[in-house]
């Protein structure tokens, strides 16, 4: 994958910090305390990095910078393009497709608890921040997502000759000149994403909030078949987020983790395309073949498709999936018979489901989305026109 050499550079200082002081220290915190999430009791904070602490003036700066079509190199396209609210902020495609149409090898993933992950992407185990991972879609060149690269002058000017956009950062980080900068400008953004926060679907509201007409029988049903031995699949979504990848206040460490789910087994050995060969691309180590973070199940019924390339169209077909313990596909150049997969998951053995039981977690996993979260107007897009002028 080709990169700019400024983008290059800025990796390749990241990952010398990474690698100089273990990714430990990558999570250093401040305290939230300041900061009103409006969070449930059961739900812990997210962490916040000590060099940038959470506040209001902050959150309202990145909702519209997020939002903001005139950061893209066609002026017509913004991160909200890729990530839609009423689709708990996924795109509906398979994979994305950046301003100038170019097509990423990866599909969208939900934004959804974003604040909750400590790792950003499907298969990067190096961006843990929110503010690094900005720099990907903003100044990526293969593929061009946004489209910045060269444009940072131009981005700036542009930012500073909007007299809302210059109250904002004024507000958010202070005066002085250095006050908008592209630094600050992935500070404000990542400080929006951390309040993408969904903790009021039917099931929050019968688990935590003790409703026991929140969710249906089925959905009940769904939820003992979710938890069991026999399909595992709590062992990779487990946990408040639904994701085995989890990071938050109450956590002692970090968990990460990512899985070969035995989506492709190309040669035999357990290849997979060349364009998404997960950790593997990272590390080189042949093990990492094919493991991908296993995202949160949030909202799962609004974000089809499915998998780190979207190549599977409906719930039904993951649960199908799984339940054949891998993916056989028979014809093609990527054809192989992914349950025979030597590198795959031990959790991806297969079940056994009846029809009424795969309704059942069909309905479970539909009660996982979140209304509030996809409706909240304090999420929403707060611009007027494509021009980008506010509405405060």
């Amino acid at each position: 994958m080709k990169l700019s050499r400024w983008f290059t550079l800025a990796i390749i200082f990241l990952l010398s910090i990474c690698l100089s002081v273990g990714l430990g220290k990558a999570f250093s915190a401040s305290s939230t305390s300041d900061y009103d999430w409006n969070l449930p009791t059961w739900m812990p904070k997210p962490i916040v990095p000590a060099d940038n602490p959470m506040s209001a003036a902050k959150v309202k700066l990145g909702r519209h910078l997020f939002y903001e079509q005139r950061l893209s190199i066609t002026g017509e396209f913004s991160c909200a393009s890729c990530h839609i609210q009423s689709l708990a902020f996924t795109d509906g495609k398979p994979i994305a497709v950046g301003a100038t149409g170019e097509k990423h090898p990866r599909n969208s993933m939900s934004l959804a608890n974003i604040a909750y992950n400590p790792v950003l992407t499907w298969a990067n185990p190096l961006i843990t921040k929110l503010e690094n991972q900005a720099l990907v879609p903003m100044f990526g060149e293969h593929p061009i997502e946004m489209g910045m690269v060269g444009r940072e002058t131009q981005i700036l000017a542009m930012l500073e000759s909007d007299r809302q956009y210059r109250q904002m950062f004024t507000a958010a980080f202070g005066k002085g000149k250095d006050a908008i900068s592209l630094s600050n400008l992935t500070k404000a953004l990542a400080s929006f994403e951390r309040t993408l926060i969904s903790v009021n679907s039917p099931y929050d509201r019968y688990r935590f909030g003790g409703d026991a007409q929140a969710i249906s029988d089925a959905a009940k049903r769904g939820e003992k078949l979710f938890h069991s031995e026999s399909l595992e699949c709590f062992h990779c979504h487990g946990g408040i987020n639904f994701s085995d990848s989890v990071i938050h206040e109450r956590l002692a460490f970090v968990e990460i983790a990512f899985h070969n789910t035995g989506l492709y087994n190309i040669d035999g050995k357990g290849a997979y395309p060349p364009d998404n060969t997960g950790v593997y691309a990272i590390t080189a180590k042949p093990s990492d073949m094919g493991r991908f973070k296993a995202p949160t199940l949030r909202n799962i019924a609004l974000t089809a498709p499915y998998m780190h390339d979207g190549s599977i169209a409906t719930l039904a077909g993951v649960i199908d999936h799984y339940q054949a313990g891998g993916r056989t596909i028979h014809t093609g150049k990527f054809a192989g018979d992914g349950s025979k997969n030597p590198l795959k998951s031990e959790f991806i053995s297969g079940f056994k489901l009846s029809e009424s039981e795969k309704q059942d977690l069909l309905a479970f996993l539909h009660s996982l989305t979140d209304e509030t979260f996809t409706h909240n107007p304090k999420l929403s897009n707060p611009h007027g026109d494509k021009s980008g002028r506010s509405v405060f």
